[in-house]
C-alpha cells in the first residue's frame, strides 16, 4: 500500500492506494482510505510530523496484508509429549463482552471512581473479573479469579482486591447505574416512556439472620434467609436501575424510593411505572399521579368493591381489540354481548370495556397519620374464551389435588399460600349419626370454587394514564410486556447464578448484585445486537448465547497464534459482525489478536 495524494487549487488530499492485479491480470490501483486534508493528518497523527504518522500507518496497513496473506506451517510429533502445566486452552468469547464493557464506558465509570477514592488498586480489573466470569463462569469470587485464568487477558489481580472493590462498588452503586444509563444513550436509543418494575428475592445457605439478611416471604418457598432486589427495566427489556432491600421488608415500599433516584440521578423526567398488583398500593398510585409520573398496574377483580365487581362482570356493553393493516388500534363500533359469542370465531379473540372510579382510600403520610383521600383511576377490564378455559383447566386439576390433600387427613391440608390447591378445602367435625363432635372431616367446598369461577376469562387493569391520548388497547399491550422483567429474574438466577449468595457483608453482598445487574444489561444488550433483522420465532435465546460464548475457545500454538476449536455459525458471525472484529479464521496470529484485544477496548490498533 502507498500513500498518494492529490492536488487542487484549494488544497492537497491523501488517501491509502492499494496495487493489485485485475481479472485479467492487468496491474491497477484502487483508493482504499481517505486520509484527508494535512490538517486532518495533523489532529489524526499528531502536528509534529503529519506525514510521518501518515507513513506508518500505511506500512502498519501493508504488515497487516501481508500478515493475513501469509500460511502458517505447525508440525506436530504423535510420539513428543506436551509441557507438564503448560496452557494450551484458551476462552475468548470475552472478548465480545469486552467490546460491550467499553463501548459503555465502564471502565471510565471505574477509573473515576478510582481517582475519588484514591484506590490503591485496579478497580477496572476487577470489575471486569466479576462482570466476565459472572457471565461465562458464574460462581463464588474465589472461584472467579481460578477460572478467569483461562481468559486469553488473564486478569492482574489479587484476592484480596477483589473483596476490596466490593465494598467500593457498593458505596458508589447509584453513581454507577445513572452513569450506566446516560453513557447508553450514546450508543443506542432507550425507551422509558413505560418502565417496568417487580420485586424478586435471592436466598443465603445459612440459617442465621444479619444484617439485610432476613427471614421474609420466600418466592421459592426456601427456608432460609433472603435479600430482596426491585429491578426497572425499560420497555426494550433493558435493565435500567435495582435496589437491594432486607429480606423482611414490605415489596411495595421500595418503589417510589427507586423512582425518585431515576429522576434525580439519571434525569429521566417523564415516568410510566407498570407493575403487578402486589406493588400497587394506594400509596404507591398515589405517588405516581404526581408531576410527569403515570403508572399502570394489574388490578384483582376479587379484591374490587362489590358494585365495581357488578359492573365489570356485566355481559353486556363490550368491545373488541384488534388492529387494522396499519397496525393502529380501531373500534368496529358493535357492543359486543360476551355471554353470546361464537367461541370457535372469537376464541383467540380479546373483548374489553373501562369507565373512571372514584374511591375513598386511607393513606399513610412521612408523619405516621393515616388520612383518606380520593383516588380516581381508569379501570380497563378484558374478557377472553382462551384465558376462559386455561383458568377452568387449571382449577380442575387444584380441585383433584385438593380432593387427594383431604382424604389424607389433618398434616396433608396444611395451606401455605392463597393460590394453594387446598384453599378449597373445609373442616366439619362431625360423629357418624351427623352431629357436631370431636370427629374431623374434610370436603371440597363447592361454594368457593362457584365463587371464583365467577371471574373465570376475565383480567383487569388500572392506570391513571387518559384515554385521548392512550387508548384502552395500547394500555393493554403495554402491560402485557411485562413478562420480560420476569424473564430478567430468570436469567439472573439460572443462567447468571446470582443465587445461593455466600458473602456475609451487607456491602459486598450488594455489590454482588451491582456485578449481577450489569452482566445482565451486558447479556441483553449482546442479545440485541444479534437478533437484530432476525424473525421473531429465529431469534436466539440468551442461553444460547451464553453457550456460545463460553465455548469459544482456542488452541495456543506457541510462536504462532490461536486456533479457534469452536463451531462457526451464524450466531457467531453476528457476534463477529456486530463486535468490528475476527476470530474465526484457520489460525489468529499473535499480532492479528493483539489487534482484536485492542478493538474490543476501543483502542486503535
Amino acid at each position: 500500500m502507498n500513500l498518494i495524494k492529490t492536488q487542487t487549487k484549494s488544497q492537497t488530499t491523501y488517501y491509502v492506494q492499494k496495487s493489485f492485479r485485475n481479472k485479467d491480470g492487468k496491474s491497477t490501483s484502487k483508493v482504499v482510505e481517505r486520509l484527508g486534508s494535512i490538517e486532518e493528518l495533523a489532529a489524526r497523527f499528531g502536528a509534529e510530523d503529519p506525514l510521518g504518522g501518515a507513513r506508518e500507518y500505511v506500512a502498519e496497513l501493508t504488515r497487516q496484508e501481508k500478515e493475513m496473506q501469509r500460511k502458517v506451517t505447525v508440525e506436530f510429533s504423535p510420539s513428543k509429549l506436551i509441557k507438564s502445566g503448560e496452557q494450551r486452552k484458551y476462552n475468548g468469547g470475552y472478548l465480545f463482552i469486552q467490546k460491550a464493557y467499553h463501548d459503555f464506558g465502564i471502565d471510565k465509570i471505574c477509573g473515576a471512581i478510582s481517582d475519588r477514592h484514591k484506590a490503591k488498586f485496579d478497580l477496572d480489573e476487577a470489575m471486569k473479573l466479576l462482570v466476565y466470569t459472572r457471565i461465562l463462569y458464574p460462581g463464588s469470587k474465589k472461584s472467579s479469579l481460578e477460572d478467569a485464568q483461562v481468559l486469553i487477558e488473564k486478569p492482574d489481580i489479587e484476592l484480596h482486591q477483589v473483596y476490596r472493590a466490593l465494598s467500593l462498588l457498593t458505596k458508589e452503586q447509584e453513581y454507577i447505574q445513572a452513569q450506566l444509563y446516560k453513557r447508553s444513550l450514546k450508543v443506542m436509543k432507550r425507551d422509558t416512556d413505560i418502565i417496568y418494575y417487580d420485586v424478586t428475592n435471592y436466598f443465603f445457605e445459612w440459617e442465621e439472620e444479619q444484617g439485610i439478611v432476613q427471614y421474609g416471604h420466600s418466592k421459592e418457598s426456601r427456608p432460609l434467609p433472603i435479600v430482596q432486589m426491585g429491578l426497572f427495566i425499560d420497555a426494550d427489556g433493558l435493565p435500567l436501575a435495582f435496589c437491594i432491600e432486607p429480606g423482611n421488608a414490605g415489596e411495595q415500599g421500595s418503589l417510589l424510593p427507586l423512582e425518585n433516584t431515576i429522576q434525580q440521578k439519571f434525569g429521566v423526567s417523564r415516568m410510566i411505572v407498570c407493575t403487578d398488583c402486589g406493588l400497587s398500593s394506594y400509596d404507591n398510585r398515589l405517588g405516581n399521579m404526581v408531576g410527569q409520573r403515570d403508572y399502570i398496574t394489574v388490578q384483582s377483580l376479587k379484591k374490587l368493591r362489590e358494585e365495581h365487581q357488578q359492573w365489570a362482570l356485566e355481559t353486556k356493553g363490550w368491545h373488541l381489540k384488534q388492529k387494522d393493516k396499519d397496525g393502529e388500534w380501531y373500534d368496529d363500533g358493535i357492543l359486543y354481548d360476551i355471554s353470546k359469542l361464537d367461541e370457535d370465531k372469537f376464541y383467540e379473540a380479546t373483548f374489553f370495556r373501562e369507565t373512571w372510579f372514584i374511591d375513598d382510600v386511607k393513606i399513610k403520610w412521612e408523619d405516621g397519620k393515616t388520612r383518606k383521600e380520593k383516588l380516581s383511576q381508569r379501570i380497563i377490564v378484558t374478557y377472553s374464551i382462551k384465558y376462559r378455559d386455561y383458568l377452568r383447566h387449571v382449577r380442575e386439576r387444584q380441585v383433584d389435588r385438593a380432593a387427594a390433600a383431604a382424604s389424607k387427613g389433618a398434616k396433608a391440608v396444611e395451606r401455605t399460600n392463597q393460590n394453594n390447591p387446598k384453599r378449597y378445602l373445609s373442616l366439619t367435625s362431625t360423629t357418624e349419626d351427623g352431629e357436631v363432635a370431636e370427629r374431623h372431616e374434610y370436603f371440597v367446598n363447592q361454594d368457593m370454587i362457584d365463587q371464583e369461577a365467577r371471574f373465570d376469562g376475565f383480567y383487569a387493569v388500572c392506570t391513571s394514564l387518559e384515554g385521548e391520548e392512550w387508548p384502552a388497547q395500547e394500555v393493554l399491550q403495554r402491560n402485557g410486556f411485562r413478562w420480560k422483567i420476569e424473564d430478567m429474574f430468570r436469567i439472573t438466577k439460572t443462567d447468571l447464578r446470582a443465587r445461593p449468595v455466600f458473602l456475609k457483608r451487607d456491602e459486598r453482598i450488594k455489590a454482588h448484585f451491582l456485578t449481577c445487574f450489569i452482566a445482565l444489561f451486558l447479556i441483553q444488550y449482546l442479545l440485541k445486537r444479534v437478533n437484530l433483522g432476525k424473525a421473531k420465532d429465529e431469534k436466539y435465546s440468551v442461553h444460547e448465547l451464553l453457550d456460545t460464548l463460553r465455548d469459544m475457545d482456542f488452541l495456543f500454538i506457541g510462536g504462532e497464534g490461536y486456533v479457534p476449536v469452536y463451531t462457526r455459525n451464524d450466531l457467531t458471525n453476528r457476534l463477529h459482525g456486530s463486535a468490528g472484529f475476527r476470530t474465526d479464521t484457520q489460525i489468529v496470529t499473535k499480532r492479528q489478536m493483539k489487534n482484536v484485544i485492542a478493538i474490543s477496548k476501543n483502542i486503535n490498533p
